[in-house]
């Protein structure tokens, strides 16, 4: 075992089990208890005959038998919990040990070696980003960091929407309207495109002549006219220059933008293997694949291909799959969706098991990371007062203005320049922590005065307990950064053992964060490890200690710093010095 662990609940696992061959289940455990508690011997007596009491006597003794005694306060509570207090000397070498965040990046390599795709955003051209995009947006890239974090390669793939059924409405539409592009900006013409793509849905609904132009327009676009291709490609580069305004001002960024077209000549290819390995079959007209051994898919089939030739979401994402495992060699896809593509990506991972199974070819971890609804007061999806989804250009703007009043009234004397910063590094933040801190699988009522405020759980607090400890250290004269270097730490105060032993939490979090993928587990707890550190500052002198106890201080203040700024990092939020 050794010396200095960074994650304790997996250290006391891994040496309980020297002792023991059943699961000790260890957990963090109410804090009047101790830091962890031991809960499999429970489930252990019931096989073994052994009273859970006596089985705890005879695990405790051996523990304080073993060499890694002295890292912990030990004890046996109730009919059998075993507890363990981590000792104060063990938290005081953690942190000397474990003093920056390159520290937390070598010690978090579990997954080393390992090619993760994480695919997600992914809106559809032709359209601009709305509040229904912010969710896979900010979650996606919280999770593509912190895989980062834990040493895998991570590929970013922004799998745009750029060959779907829109572009048949839309080329239809555009042939009767006449509008003159020339002097619109980009966000001018996506808004123009949206109107003619609204008024030729329209049209489809009430004429199914119109419905068939549609559907003969988006056939000759996928069969490769050079005069739809051309329009086509048009489109999407106004789309896309749209898109990255939004990613810039947000700090999202992708390796790859290979959207729905890029798959286009691999789609042929594939519907014929799956009919040659009697996967995919026939069925009024289209190309279908069933799952007649799934309970609920036994009579929904996975359309791959259309009626009329014309391709879809279910063709285009098996394609891609394909693709990420010839030429990224992943061992796992993430996918970043809402929730009502549950029963798509069911099928297609079904889908893909069985294809991969008859090509005899190594098939990657294929995960749906799906999220809730962002709601408005009402319950229901958020919207405009017009019934329109509110646009994320529009939803940043609002939140950068409303920022902007706040750091104005905290500080008059900031200059325009870094008052324009700290507005949209708060009005910003607080738009992607707030869509964080949620369940990622439970929808949540959109709050303006909840996302900005500067109390309670929200990014202008954490941004703000942030710029306040480098206050701190602007006042002392010391960069934060040289405290790294400062080993001596000596904890002596109620308040600073009770923030050291925050830290130690730290690891837990981040493998809890990764197992299920959930970034408001980090919200969480960097909210709680704040205000704990402001317990600890407002009752335990610091810049006016004595000198050893000062740096041991400051010491202790900086490691704060640093899980907080990591924190926030995973999260995409920005850190202000000032604030």
């Amino acid at each position: 075992m050794e010396a200095s662990p960074f994650d304790f609940q997996r250290f006391i696992d891994g040496w309980v089990r020297e002792v023991i061959d059943f699961d000790p289940q260890i957990f963090p455990a109410e804090p009047r208890f101790g830091d962890f508690q031991c809960n499999g011997i429970f489930p252990h007596a019931k096989k073994s005959g052994i009273p859970p009491r006596q089985l705890g006597e005879q695990i405790l003794k051996a523990l304080q038998a073993s060499n890694n005694a002295n890292l912990f306060d030990l004890s046996l509570a109730g009919a059998g919990f075993i507890n363990f207090q981590i000792a104060t000397p063990a938290i005081e070498g953690w942190l000397e040990k474990y003093a920056s965040e390159k520290d937390f990046s070598e010690a978090t390599r579990d997954l080393a070696g390992k090619i993760i795709v994480v695919d997600y955003s992914c809106p559809n051209t032709a359209k601009q980003m709305h509040v229904g995009h912010l969710r896979s947006m900010v979650i996606g890239d919280a999770i593509a960091r912190l895989f980062k974090l834990f040493g895998a390669e991570v590929i970013r793939d922004n799998h745009l929407g750029d060959w779907g059924t829109q572009f048949g409405i839309l080329l239809m539409q555009l042939r009767k309207e006449k509008i003159s592009w020339e002097n619109l900006s980009p966000d001018e013409t996506i808004e123009c495109l949206e109107g003619i793509y609204r008024r030729g849905v329209q049209e489809t609904q009430i004429s199914e002549d119109a419905m068939n132009q549609a559907r003969a327009e988006l056939v000759a676009l996928q069969n490769g006219d050079p005069e739809r291709i051309s329009r086509w490609k048009w489109i999407n580069t106004v789309s896309y220059a749209s898109f990255q305004e939004i990613y810039d001002l947000v700090g999202v960024k992708f390796d790859h933008v290979l959207g729905e077209s890029f798959y286009r000549d691999r789609i042929n290819g594939i519907c014929d293997e799956l009919c040659q390995y009697g996967i995919a079959e026939k069925d009024n007209g289209a190309l279908v694949v069933f799952h007649r051994d799934h309970p609920h898919f036994q009579r929904q089939p996975f359309i791959i291909r259309k009626r009329d030739g014309a391709s879809n979401y279910a063709s285009t994402d098996l394609a891609t799959v394909l693709y990420r495992q010839e030429k990224w060699h992943c061992d796992e896809i993430i996918y970043v969706t809402d929730s009502r593509q549950r029963d798509h990506f069911q099928q297609l991972f079904l889908t893909v098991e069985r294809w991969f199974a008859a090509r005899n070819c190594a098939l990657p971890g294929l995960r749906h990371i799906w999220f809730g609804t962002v709601c408005g007061e009402d319950g229901k999806a958020i919207k405009t007062r017009s019934g329109e989804p509110i646009r994320l250009k529009t939803l940043f703007a609002e939140a950068i203005h409303r920022a902007a009043g706040i750091v104005a009234s905290k500080d008059p004397s900031l200059t325009a320049a870094d008052q324009a910063h700290i507005s949209q590094a708060v009005g910003v933040g607080a738009i992607k922590y707030g869509d964080l801190l949620q369940n990622r699988t439970s929808d949540y009522i959109f709050s303006w005065d909840k996302m900005l405020s500067l109390e309670g759980n929200t990014a202008p607090y954490l941004q703000y307990a942030v710029a306040r400890i480098y206050a701190i250290f602007r006042r002392a004269n010391i960069n934060p950064n040289m405290m790294e270097k400062f080993h001596k730490i000596k904890l002596l105060e109620p308040q600073e053992i009770a923030l050291a032993r925050k830290l130690l939490f730290y690891p837990c979090v981040l493998r809890q964060a990764l197992a299920d993928l959930r970034p408001h587990f980090i919200c969480t707890y960097i909210y709680e490890l704040a205000g704990i550190f402001s317990s600890f500052y407002s009752s335990t002198k610091v810049l006016g200690a004595d000198p050893l106890i000062l740096f041991s201080r400051l010491s202790l203040c900086a490691r704060t710093l640093t899980v907080l700024r990591s924190g926030l990092n995973l999260l995409g939020i920005e850190i202000l010095e000032k604030m």
